[in-house]
């Protein structure tokens, strides 16, 4: 069976039961997958990475096809959390054979879960782990670093947004000669943006994280700088940020409409949301080079707001206005023209 868990003939995948318990809440039972697959000698690995991970994927899923509500996430993901902890319990008896690795999260990146399992998965490969949690300041690592001389730095960035604080502690890591592992739903399914940013190495699951640490070298070279052009419009975007956003929420209809705090479910609960990703998607690409990290944000928008029952052509009334805002920022101007509209269906499903 997948992850190499013990097969038990007639019994539930572990996988659905966990999914069953993250969908009524129920840590207990959560933790009963858990602690029940690890005695019959499963992988504590394909544990964390088949099961507690994918099961963290499909909450995410499940709030963008508008299945469930905010709070139906934050619930299952607490869940999730529980439940990884089982695991970590685990790992704390695997004898630290190998070297230091401090895991954290990027600047505004929140989700603090996927670092998590990633500490863990490296605990269980005999790595001593530090975890700073999440929104990681940049001066906060550098001190650790210091204090600590780690043998790597593993870096979780899941949101578009915290790219340019990853690229802060690459900086940071690379230039006391430490290697950077990063990875995270931000990167994208290859190393393209993490190379662009500097990174040594990326993984894309905890799975390959362990792989990838195990192979790092001693020591690295300070990552180079950035193109300066993009490096500067990219800062001045930052900076302009809340101003455009705000100009937006003005502009665009289905969030002009919204009077005072939106609810957190339905259009006007995400709607918000859509405008910051749409900027964070340019800077994105600004930092890194890749477009399709521009595109792919247009036909998120384009699902999620389908899958709220608002039209998906909003999406293109947004690209239209997102050109009229960035007539000061010629390079981001230029993305939003080439590649905003670019693969959208009008169907309100991701293209195949």
């Amino acid at each position: 069976m997948p992850g190499g868990f013990p097969d038990t003939p007639g019994a539930p995948d572990p996988a659905a039961r966990f999914d069953d318990a993250l969908g009524r809440v129920d840590a207990d039972a959560a933790v009963e997958v858990v602690d029940g697959l690890l005695d019959a000698g499963a992988d504590p690995l394909g544990v964390l990475v088949d099961v507690i991970a994918a099961g963290l994927r499909r909450i995410g899923e499940r709030w963008q096809r508008a299945e469930w509500t905010v709070a139906q996430e934050h619930a299952a993901t607490a869940v999730a959390v529980v439940a990884t902890r089982a695991v970590a319990r685990r790992a704390e008896r695997v004898p630290a054979t190998r070297g230091q690795v401090v895991v954290a999260c990027a600047e505004r990146e929140w989700h603090a879960l996927p670092a998590t399992i990633i500490a863990c998965a490296l605990r269980t490969a005999g790595w001593r782990t530090t975890l700073l949690g999440a929104a990681t300041p940049a001066r906060r690592l550098s001190q650790y670093l210091h204090d600590l001389g780690p043998d790597a730095v593993a870096v979780s960035c899941s949101v578009l947004g915290s790219l340019p604080a990853t690229r802060h502690f690459i900086e940071a890591g690379t230039a006391a000669g430490i290697p950077v592992l990063v990875g995270g739903a931000a990167f994208g399914p290859d190393p393209v943006r993490a190379l662009a940013l500097g990174a040594t190495a990326w993984a894309p699951d905890a799975r390959a994280a362990v792989t990838a640490v195990a192979g790092l070298p001693a020591v690295v070279p300070t990552a180079p700088p950035l193109p300066q052009a993009v490096a500067a419009e990219q800062a001045a975007l930052a900076l302009a940020h809340d101003r455009l956003a705000a100009d937006l929420r003005v502009r665009w209809s289905p969030t002009a409409r919204v009077v005072g705090t939106p609810p957190l479910d339905g259009v006007d609960g995400v709607v918000g949301s859509v405008v910051d990703q749409a900027l964070h998607a340019i800077s994105a690409v600004l930092l890194t080079g890749d477009t399709r990290a521009l595109s792919w944000t247009a036909d998120w928008a384009e699902a999620l707001l389908a899958a709220r029952g608002a039209d998906p052509a909003l999406v293109t009334e947004l690209g239209d206005l997102l050109t009229a805002a960035l007539p000061e920022f010629p390079l981001a101007l230029d993305l939003v023209e080439r590649h905003w509209d670019r693969g959208l269906t009008t169907s309100g499903h991701l293209p195949t």
